[in-house]
């Protein structure tokens, strides 16, 4: 997605490096936005890019509304890229069109901004921000904006927005009425056919370009209500892959916590055994000391016990 105004060139400033540490800045929550910046500003002044630097230096923080459109818009690119084109289909389509294809088309926005701010709450609640209810309609502000305004829409794709948007009172077709009209105001109905014969072409005219008028709303209409169903469509189909993704990751933790508390078990008996065998052999040492005792204890009662008996046989053999 292109951003407006392009990359800087020339000066002693990194185009492509001072636009990635931006893109960077304006994903990162904004309770350590600050400390962040600091970061990559000292980053680029020590690489000798002050003109970087400086560029870092000067961002500022978003809201957290604002960092959560900027979020949806990094981490789901195809489906950003989607609604800004069902955003550009939408003004063509409300061009001109009559009241009741009017309410039909913004009850499709109103479904696909929901999604797409539940998806976001969902990203920034990854990220460790919870989203109040007040900041969650700041982001469908943001995104009914994209929808309505072209000016709106360009700046969230810059994916650097400071504060939430706000979508004009009424839906921004981007072109310009023709003379005497106003926005909302129903297209001139064909003059009656008049009694003289010089009027009936002229009349007929009127009713064919009428004619053709409503059929190019009716196109109109149809690609419009196409393209939201379409978004509508991979909106949820992306909400059921994450709705898997987010299930299969719970019963992967389940199974990481029961591996660790097995870990842990086996550790503690671990310990236990070694702490056993430590006792076990501290015993074996002892009790080779007593055997080693016992051992001499009975070598010095064998050899008095042949002394005795010698001194014995000694003086029986004097009485004799």
């Amino acid at each position: 997605m292109q951003r407006r105004g392009g990359r800087r060139q020339g000066g002693d400033g990194d185009g492509d490096g001072v636009e990635a540490a931006l893109d960077e800045l304006y994903t990162t929550p904004p309770s350590r936005f600050v400390a962040r910046r600091e970061e990559l500003a000292a980053a680029a002044g020590a690489e000798g890019r002050a003109e970087d630097a400086r560029a870092v230096r000067a961002a500022r923080r978003p809201s957290l509304a604002a960092w959560a459109a900027n979020l949806l818009l990094r981490s789901e690119p195809q489906e950003s890229r989607r609604f800004l084109e069902l955003g550009r289909a939408l003004r063509e389509a409300y061009r001109g069109l009559d009241s009741a294809g009017v309410k039909e088309l913004s009850v499709q926005r109103r479904r696909v901004v929901s999604e797409l701010s539940r998806q976001a709450a969902h990203l920034a609640f990854e990220a460790g921000h919870r989203l109040s209810g007040a900041v969650q309609q700041e982001v469908e502000a943001t995104l009914h904006a994209v929808l309505a305004d072209q000016a709106a829409a360009d700046q969230w794709a810059g994916g650097r927005l400071v504060s939430a948007l706000v979508p004009p009172s009424e839906f921004v077709t981007g072109t310009v009425p023709s003379a005497g009209a106003t926005p909302g105001t129903a297209l001139p109905k064909a003059a009656p056919p008049s009694a003289s014969p010089k009027a009936a072409p002229s009349s007929a005219r009127a009713q064919d370009e009428l004619a053709e008028r409503r059929r190019e709303r009716q196109r109109q209409l149809t690609r419009a209500r196409t393209a939201a169903e379409t978004a509508e469509r991979r909106l949820r189909a992306c909400r059921d892959r994450r709705t898997d993704a987010d299930a299969e990751l719970a019963r992967a933790h389940a199974r990481h916590d029961e591996a660790r508390q097995r870990v842990t078990d086996a550790e503690r008996r671990l310990r236990q055994l070694r702490e056993e065998q430590r006792r076990a052999a501290d015993e074996e040492q002892a009790a080779g000391q007593r055997s080693q005792e016992a051992a001499e204890a009975l070598v010095r009662a064998e050899q008095e016990a042949r002394e005795a008996a010698a001194e014995l046989d000694r003086l029986s053999s004097r009485r004799s």
